[in-house]
């Protein structure tokens, strides 16, 4: 990646007009995006990850050799001779090696089943061996290894984690960010082990991995083991002619990313900065290039770096080649070495000085361990915000980090930015200055970004890419830089257009009708037709709900199954310990006796801890991803189907008991809410929805904080929509009332059809109704009176679900492919581990599977998924 840099900066120096340019790769492949390699585990292709437009190396006369990598270095005939025997004169040299996965020198690590996770034949490799593993063991808790624990566990292996430091991701987050990393990945199914390292690899017979010994004496069995511990500057070729080199490692250069030798030049991660740092983010690695190629442009007008010529003696620092400039200025001393992203699903960010190094330094913390968000601010002496850790909740952060960069004291408490988004005051009116950095992958100021729309006609975040490179890299800084390019474009009187990510420049709602409209079924169809890129945790969810929405397959059928969000993976409430609870259908909250008998039988046959919910659903806790299956069938057979629990779709229809049995009722609202739920079930939906039917004005079933709530009256039924009893509680407001039944189930048919085509990405019915262009009197006239004319369209896309719908967990049940998925860990039906044992808890009693040898009462010595009060503690 920063060899193609160089080369990009390079081809955009006036100097390098004549100069031939040789690139000497080691793979077999021009370069490629290692940041999103994960991407591949997810569908993305080789192709979509390149970084080397076609064309550009014939374009700029660059000789690329693919698959033939430098060997050697005569420093003193100025040669480098490669694999293939070739020898090569030069009049500069840049080293850009990078660097080599770091596998802990422990017995085994040569075992077929152990890989590296560092290209694109890694990824390939581990896919191989993944498709016949049950147990996975990533070694290293960093970056790259909680990736690879996200590719394992989203592939349906059984994975651990294994971590020397004491806390995940040691190097970015603190203590507390650590423990809420590790209780949010926890609750995904990984299984983490921290202050342990490698001991060796266990092979079985055959030579192939069966397991990993760790430090500390314990046993991991497992299958295939990745090894993602770091990596070391690659630095031999370097050693090898005579360069100094960092004592751990990365070849010494200065602040113009020279070497001793003033004819060489290194940058990226196979090179010691000046501050004695060697770099593995790709922001560092960008800026270096971009300094070498500025360095090399200043070389180009001497009399001895051009063709023929000789370089005179240097030194480093200070080393000079006769007749040579270097922009006075544009070194590189150090860099921003702040990062954001999401593990296995997990927000995570650190920026500046996240362990508050600098003398004086205060911290400003909230922590909320039920919700897993973690947020910590570093305040110095002067007030000035030096770094921060968000974990679970990243919002703020394209802000956030440029404040620490710029140094400068704050202008609003840091109480009230630590708080997370949707609180009362949290953010505040936080001003970036223009020379803040915005994107510190290509070192772009928001100044930079304004002048490119004010000054340069930059009419589109796209076109502010294009001209300045920001957002061009590792993508953290694009919401921001969404936001300055509107700010200027309406300063300017321009109006603006936002679409739903970089890949998309439609809008939810607009994806939605080209869906439609098309006939699209799948993500890649979209992308292809009207996106860009490989795509990403924002548009890919979104796709799958619209495809959801609109009855194109089953979730879990090919591609679709890959964009599925956590809960939908396996159609079951993934819990905190790993475990997974199911909740059936139980309609308007009525249920028989032999329902309640067969829901009893199961919930003791499985020991599942068993709850009512406030939806009036029963909800089983603590299934595993093997048992499930087992479970529906049990369900289904009983007359029970899923009640989509786990997805964005209508969860509930709460009810009184109505006229039927109370002497307050009016109407019978079980009857209607049974009707209502039937009728809307397995409906997707930008946002989870829930509804209530009260039979009376008393209001027992609280329908007015619902997303759509009936209250009867004497003359029929008010219809409240809008309602929301999370995090920001609203009323609901009354769109019609004194409604007829039939007109009744034909408006909100209308209403949650219209919600659905034009809400954004995951915006509850509460805040689209406030966001609404006209508000609620718009809404009653598209619902009430066709204001639109898309009356008869919402009615047959209403009825096209109703027509369309079929129980997920039945239809999973059916199809031996999809129950694939349910059946590859080491507690699968007829192979249980041996060294697993159960803890009741909370009463509950865990029969023995085959295989078993029953529940035990063990001491929590080494618990591997822990449940706390509910349901069973999981133990080794």
């Amino acid at each position: 990646m920063v060899g193609q840099r160089f080369l990009e900066a390079w081809t955009e120096q006036p100097a390098a007009h004549g100069w031939r340019v040789t690139v000497l790769a080691e793979e077999a492949r021009p370069a490629y995006d290692r940041v999103h390699l994960s991407s591949l585990f997810a569908g993305s292709t080789a192709e979509d990850l390149t970084l080397c437009p076609t064309g550009f190396p014939a374009e700029h006369g660059i000789d690329l050799r693919l698959g033939d990598p430098a060997t050697a270095i005569d420093r003193s005939r100025r040669l480098v001779r490669t694999a293939s025997g070739a020898e090569l004169h030069y009049d500069v040299l840049v080293l850009a090696t990078g660097s080599v996965p770091f596998v802990p020198p422990v017995p085994g690590t040569d075992a077929p089943g152990c890989h590296v996770y560092r290209t694109i034949e890694d990824v390939d490799a581990i896919r191989g061996d993944a498709a016949t593993a049950r147990t996975g063991v990533v070694v290293g808790g960093g970056l790259l290894g909680l990736e690879a624990a996200g590719a394992l566990r989203a592939g349906g292996l059984d994975t651990h984690v294994v971590e020397f430091a004491p806390r995940l991701m040691a190097v970015q987050v603190d203590d507390g960010g650590g423990a809420a990393l590790r209780r949010k990945i926890e609750e995904l199914g990984v299984t983490v082990h921290t202050g342990a390292g490698a001991g060796g690899v266990l092979t079985g017979p055959d030579g192939r991995v069966r397991g990993l010994a760790l430090s500390d004496g314990r046993e991991l069995p497992a299958e295939l083991v990745v090894f993602s511990a770091g990596v070391r500057a690659r630095d031999q070729l370097a050693r090898d002619c005579g360069l100094p080199v960092g004592g751990r490692g990365g070849v010494v250069v200065d602040a113009h990313c020279r070497t001793e030798d003033p004819a060489i030049l290194a940058i990226g991660e196979c090179a010691q900065a000046v501050d004695g740092r060697v770099y593995g983010l790709v922001a560092p690695g960008y800026q270096m290039a971009e300094t070498a190629a500025r360095t090399v442009a200043g070389l180009a007008g001497a009399d001895v770096p051009g063709p023929g010529g000789s370089v005179s003696d240097g030194s480093v620092p200070g080393g000079s080649v006769s007749g040579g400039s270097v922009p006075d200025g544009a070194g590189f001393t150090g860099a921003d070495t702040s990062t954001k992203l999401k593990l296995l699903g997990v927000d995570v960010a650190s920026f500046g000085d996240p362990h508050g190094t600098a003398e004086g330094a205060l911290d400003v913390l909230y922590s909320d361990s039920r919700g897993g968000v973690y947020r910590k601010l570093v305040i110095g002496t002067d007030g000035a915000l030096l770094g921060g850790v968000l974990v679970g909740d990243t919002e703020g952060y394209d802000t956030l980090r440029p404040l620490a960069v710029a140094g400068r004291p704050l202008t609003v408490a840091p109480e009230q930015l630590v708080l997370p988004a949707g609180f009362a005051g949290a953010g505040g009116a936080v001003e970036l200055p223009d020379d803040a950095v915005l994107c510190s992958c290509h070192n772009v100021t928001q100044g930079a970004v304004r002048a490119a729309v004010r000054d340069q006609g930059c009419d589109s975040v796209a076109a502010v890419k294009k001209c300045t490179r920001a957002g061009t890299g590792c993508g953290s800084c694009l919401k921001r830089l969404g936001t300055v390019v509107g700010e200027e474009l309406e300063a300017a009187g321009v109006s603006t257009f936002k679409g739903l990510c970089e890949h998309f420049a439609h809008t939810r709602a607009e994806l939605y009708e080209i869906t439609r409209v098309t006939g699209a079924t799948s993500f890649t169809e979209l992308r292809d037709r009207y996106g860009s890129g490989e795509g990403c945790e924002i548009c890919k969810p979104t796709v799958a709900s619209i495809l959801a929405s609109l009855g194109n397959g089953h979730i879990l059928d090919g591609e679709q199954g890959a964009l599925q969000d956590s809960n939908d993976h396996f159609l079951a409430n993934l819990q905190r310990n790993g475990s997974y609870s199911v909740v059936p259908r139980v309609p308007g909250g009525e249920i028989t006796p032999e329902g309640l008998i067969a829901i009893g039988e199961i919930a003791r046959d499985h020991g599942l801890y068993t709850k009512i919910t406030g939806g009036q659903r029963i909800d089983l806790f603590g299934a595993t991803v093997d048992e499930l299956p087992e479970i529906w069938r049990k369900l289904v057979d009983a007359g029970f189907e899923s009640g989509h629990a786990y997805g964005k779709a209508l969860r509930t229809v709460k009810s009184c008991v109505g006229q039927t049995w109370c002497r307050y009722g009016v109407q019978d609202s079980t009857t209607l809410a049974i009707e209502l739920d039937f009728r809307y079930r397995g409906l997707r939906s930008p946002h989870k929805l829930k509804a209530a039917v009260s039979g009376c004005a008393r209001e027992c079933a609280e329908a007015q904080s619902k997303d759509f709530g009936i209250i009867a009256t004497s003359a029929g039924w008010n219809l409240y929509v809008g309602g929301n009893g999370g995090t920001t509680p609203r009323h609901a407001d009354l769109l019609a009332a004194d409604l007829d039944r039939e007109t009744l189930i034909r408006t909100i048919d209308r209403y949650l059809m219209f919600y659905i085509r034009t809400a954004d990405r995951l915006e509850r019915t509460s805040v689209w109704l406030e966001r609404l262009e006209g508000g609620l009197d718009h809404l009653r006239a598209v619902v009430l009176d066709d204001s639109l004319g898309i009356a008869a369209e919402l009615d047959e896309l209403m009825s096209r679900h109703i027509g369309t719908y079929r129980d997920e967990w039945a239809a999973t049940l059916a199809d031996p492919e999809r129950l694939r998925r349910f059946s590859s860990f080491v507690n699968a039906p007829g192979t249980p581990d041996p060294a697993v044992t159960f803890v009741p808890e909370r009463g509950q009693i865990r029969p023995a599977r085959p295989g078993e040898a029953g529940h035990t009462l063990t001491a929590l010595s080494s618990p591997v998924l822990v449940a706390g009060p509910r349901p069973e503690v999981l133990t080794r």
